[in-house]
């Protein structure tokens, strides 16, 4: 039968197996960092509009149509500024970071796409262009995992070993990745904290979660400022090492973006939180490759996905 999209409310219910975190870790901590800056709608790529979402641009007066400059280099900001802050922060913590790269940011950015490719970081793709999948036909989606792709592995020197779009999936969307092979997971999907395998068209598909809830975009929400921020992170972070601790570990993600995080104000609270992580113990930290890896070996494909 062929793959389709649909709703599952149990997951694995009230016995989630003991993922076997190495070294023992209570819960598995990856950090993600979005790198789309080039890749939005504009009116220079045809969309007819400047992109203001997730942006300091976000809410106030837009321009319905034609170039918004404010909001251009609002973006611009994130590439020129917040990602070297970002990456500046990890790399001086020895701390690894998972790259959702949109792949035409990084056709535009040849620095960072160095950068990328020299830090030991991994790459999951995020897509060609900052775009809708869900309303691109099966044809059009088809080559644009497949550009998308071949330009990053050309950037930055590696295949992605993930998926992730941009905005939600289309109902094609995990069948095409499939499809389109060579992926270790995607992570389309926000309704867990551990991985699962998927059945698509007959074999085996590892997803791996995402979360929007310890995101930044929460900046643009009730969370004003960076305290705040390292405050809602932090207590999450607790509760779910506790959890692991108690005996039901998990994973746990975290999203930054260069235009929002790498703000300094905002900057200082992900400081806050990086340091808090690295006073525990029991915390693998670690990139989104290595969680997928480590599940493929020690939580192999049982031959039907959760809950078929």
């Amino acid at each position: 039968m062929a793959y389709q999209a649909r709703r599952d409310f149990i997951g694995y219910g009230a016995n989630p197996p003991d993922p076997r975190w190495p070294g023992g870790a209570k819960l598995a901590l990856n950090f993600v960092l979005n790198v789309e800056e080039g890749s939005e709608p504009s009116v220079q790529d045809g969309e007819g509009f400047s992109e203001t979402n997730l942006s300091e641009a976000h809410g106030r007066n837009q321009i319905p149509k034609g170039r918004d400059l404010a909001a251009e280099t609002l973006f611009e900001y994130g590439s020129r500024v917040g990602f070297w802050r970002i990456t500046r922060m990890f790399a001086e913590r020895g701390l690894p970071l998972t790259m959702f790269a949109c792949a035409l940011a990084l056709e535009r950015n040849p620095e960072i796409a160095a950068a990328i490719r020299n830090s030991g970081n991994d790459v999951c793709s995020h897509g060609w262009r900052w775009i809708k999948h869900f309303e691109l036909e099966e044809a059009e989606e088809r080559e644009h995992i497949a550009r998308a792709v071949a330009s990053l592995e050309r950037t930055t020197g590696q295949k992605p070993s993930g998926w992730y779009c941009r905005y939600g999936p289309s109902v094609n969307t995990r069948r095409l990745v499939a499809e389109h092979g060579g992926f270790l997971y995607d992570s389309d999907h926000y309704g867990d904290e551990l991985p699962f395998w998927v059945t698509v068209e007959g074999q085996g598909h590892l997803i791996v979660p995402y979360s929007m809830a310890t995101n930044d975009a929460k900046y643009f929400g009730a969370i004003g400022n960076g305290e705040q921020w390292f405050g809602y992170l932090r207590d999450a972070f607790d509760t779910m090492l506790d959890e692991g601790r108690r005996g039901r570990p998990a994973m746990m993600s975290v999203g930054l973006h260069p235009r929002i995080t790498g703000q300094p104000a905002r900057a200082a609270g992900l400081r806050r939180l990086l340091d808090h992580v690295m006073a525990q113990p029991d915390v693998w930290v670690a990139r989104r490759e290595d969680i997928a890896r480590h599940w493929l070996a020690t939580h192999p494909y049982p031959g039907r996905g959760l809950n078929e």
